[in-house]
């Protein structure tokens, strides 16, 4: 079959072109303003890709349109369509369907699907849980919104015959709440019924499409309505909201971690720690991480993996070895020079909470007296229509400066920031930025990158501009 996937340079949609390809398809794909990761992962594919939406793809004739949830119906202020290749297809009436089911359907079924869920920490904790499963002998297929480095891309099918006998193979995904498609406005973890569920944390977030708190719960209880009787539920027992979503009804067991009284909690420091079950020691966790997120991250992936049968003390072995992924605390590079050394981050945190944690995680693994110069830009649709502006100042705390990229918001992020003074500094222009932060950069500055875009190609432009320094 041959498959073409508008947007398919999207995480999740790169993701399901890779298993596509590897399934036997042929693939094509099309999608406006690529960036890494997954340009990079397309082109090692050899995935044409086609930059843009014109109608004239039709010219491909593919037997199916796999559709992503960036194309809408809108239209232009000259009232032209912003995605001509939809209307196309409309008119014509082709086939086409979401990335979610086409992946329901081709690649979950016969699986034993272990989703994980939350406001934060699914991309990292899909990947902890992939490498554990891995490390056990069990071969997962997965898809994670991000690239691990432990396996150097996004998805893979995985293998059926390292499936312990008389059980299904594994699949492990990253489960997303955001909207399906335009025309499936159901979040995107419905479609994939797991065995095993995470609900990692659950907070406001998706302002554009979620009215409320209360909405994005009911949205989680959707999936917890597809989880079986024999399935398993591992829920973070430090989240009320989660709490309300078990209240609103439960149907499987349940594991939770974290609280003092959880199933699963921790000993120790995030990098250095001990994981109790019930209380009693099971296993230790030491590896390069830091951040409690990341601890917690590790208890919700442990508790996942014993549902499939692998043992806590050897799921906290396999951490020892896990690589983080791509764009979470990524060192993108050290400068050593006259004007000092300095050391560039790239982190995917676009959400106030996120963004507190990463920079406490930072904070907690520097010797005394690091600055923490903390660059972000509010990217994402909520952040974009200034919903949680108010919790910026809360989010930066552990930065010695903050630096705002206020490009093209319609919200004023000088007043936002103003409760932090003279720590924060907002810029209109990536370039004006980037002349901002070197400005008062000093020796030893660790300088963390926070977006869910490309961020115009600030860290190789920091790298350059500090070398000169």
């Amino acid at each position: 079959m041959h498959i073409h996937i508008l947007g398919i340079c999207g995480t999740f949609m790169g993701g399901l072109a890779a298993l596509a390809r590897e399934s036997g398809h042929r693939v094509t794909g099309c999608d406006a303003g690529v960036y890494p990761p997954m340009s990079d992962q397309l082109r090692a594919l050899d995935i044409e890709l086609i930059e843009g939406f014109d109608a004239k793809q039709l010219a491909l004739q593919p037997d199916l349109y796999v559709v992503g949830n960036v194309v809408s119906r809108a239209r232009r202020a000259d009232g032209s369509p912003k995605y001509p290749l939809m209307e196309a297809i409309l008119d014509a009436g082709l086939p086409y369907t979401s990335g979610p089911q086409w992946l329901a359907e081709h690649v979950l079924q016969g699986r034993h699907v272990l989703a994980v869920a939350g406001t934060h920490g699914k991309t990292t904790t899909t990947a902890m849980l992939t490498w554990i499963l891995e490390q056990a002998g069990l071969a997962p297929g997965f898809l994670v919104g991000g690239v691990p480095l432990n396996f150097g891309v996004s998805a893979r099918l995985g293998s059926a015959a390292a499936a312990a006998p008389g059980k299904q193979p594994l699949f492990v995904i990253e489960a997303d709440e955001y909207d399906t498609a335009f025309f499936d406005k159901r979040s995107k973890f419905v479609h994939y019924r797991p065995r095993t569920a995470v609900l990692n944390n659950l907070e406001f977030d998706h302002a554009d499409i979620i009215d409320n708190l209360a909405a994005i719960e009911r949205q989680f209880h959707h999936l917890v309505r597809t989880v079986p009787g024999t399935g398993r539920l591992v829920v973070n027992g430090l989240e009320d909201s989660l709490s309300r979503v078990l209240h609103m009804g439960c149907w499987s067991e349940v594991r939770s971690f974290g609280a003092a009284v959880s199933d699963f909690t921790a000993q120790g420091e995030p990098h250095d720690f001990q994981v109790l079950q019930q209380g009693r020691p099971v296993g230790n966790v030491r590896w390069p991480l830091g951040g409690v997120h990341n601890q917690l991250n590790a208890l919700a992936a442990i508790a996942a993996a014993e549902h499939v049968g692998v043992p806590p003390a050897e799921a906290a072995r396999a951490l020892a070895s896990f690589q983080n992924v791509k764009r979470r605390m990524e060192v993108c590079g050290r400068v050593t020079g006259a004007g000092g050394d300095f050391t560039v981050y790239d982190d995917f945190a676009h959400h106030p909470t996120a963004i507190r944690t990463t920079v406490d995680g930072l904070r907690r693994s520097l010797a005394p007296g690091a600055r923490i110069l903390a660059v972000f830009e509010p990217r994402s649709n909520t952040m974009k229509l200034g919903a949680m502006k108010a919790q910026l100042p809360w989010s930066l705390e552990a930065a010695d400066l903050a630096f705002c990229h206020a490009g093209e918001l319609d919200w004023d992020a000088r007043s936002a920031l103003q409760p932090m003074g003279t720590r924060a500094r907002v810029v209109d222009t990536v370039d004006g930025l980037v002349a901002a932060i070197v400005a008062v950069a000093r020796a030893g500055d660790h300088i963390l990158c926070m977006s869910n875009g490309s961020f115009g190609g600030i860290h190789r432009k920091l790298l350059d501009a500090l070398h000169k320094k």
